[in-house]
């Protein structure tokens, strides 16, 4: 499975690094060595919004070539669901399998025409936003719909990034990932259960 994480300046990075270090325990741990992931972006380095830089190592690829297109929130994404280049480069992603956003990145999934018809989550502070774009905005922490996967509020991102690691290769596997990252808080087997509560 090839992976494109989407970057952009401005973005939260705990949106995409809770997901990114989940989802890379499949390679790590050799559930498939044939996963792969690329950091892409419009330009060379994004700066997150905290000032955090990051080298960027594809500019602009072709998302068609990728299995999965992973997009974070953060406040930009509010102007960039308006940007037509920056969607008209997300929607060549339109073929991808998983198309997988947390926190506002389901702002730009819907702008790209990719939650049309499907139910979807957000960060709550957005889910006005998010309704033209979706079926139903379901206030939750983690939806599935088929192969939409969108997470909620910034260190949702981690709880997304197992939630999609056991949709992949089980409870089994995704407890050993939980293990390695030291991530207690997940409760594997509920999968059906869109609120996930941790009580």
């Amino acid at each position: 499975m090839k992976m494109a994480f989407i970057l952009f300046d401005g973005m939260t990075s705990l949106d995409f690094v809770g997901f990114f270090d989940a989802v890379t325990w499949l390679k790590i741990m050799k559930a498939d060595e044939n996963v792969s992931w690329d950091l892409c972006a419009i330009n060379a380095e994004v700066t997150d919004d905290r000032g955090m830089t990051i080298k960027v190592g594809r500019i602009r690829p072709d998302l068609s070539e990728y299995d999965l297109v992973f997009v974070p929130g953060g406040l930009p994404t509010r102007q960039l669901r308006n940007d037509d280049r920056f969607i008209a480069w997300l929607q060549t992603s339109k073929d991808c399998k998983y198309k997988i956003s947390v926190c506002t990145g389901a702002l730009l999934l819907g702008a790209a025409g990719f939650l049309s018809g499907k139910q979807a989550t957000t960060n709550p502070s957005a889910y006005d936003l998010l309704a033209p774009y979706c079926e139903e905005v379901v206030k939750s922490r983690i939806v599935r719909d088929g192969n939409v996967f969108t997470g909620g509020g910034v260190s949702a991102s981690i709880d997304l990034g197992l939630f999609f690691v056991e949709s992949l290769v089980g409870i089994d596997f995704v407890r050993k990932v939980q293990d390695a990252m030291d991530y207690p808080y997940y409760r594997p087997g509920r999968m059906t259960d869109l609120d996930m509560p941790f009580d």
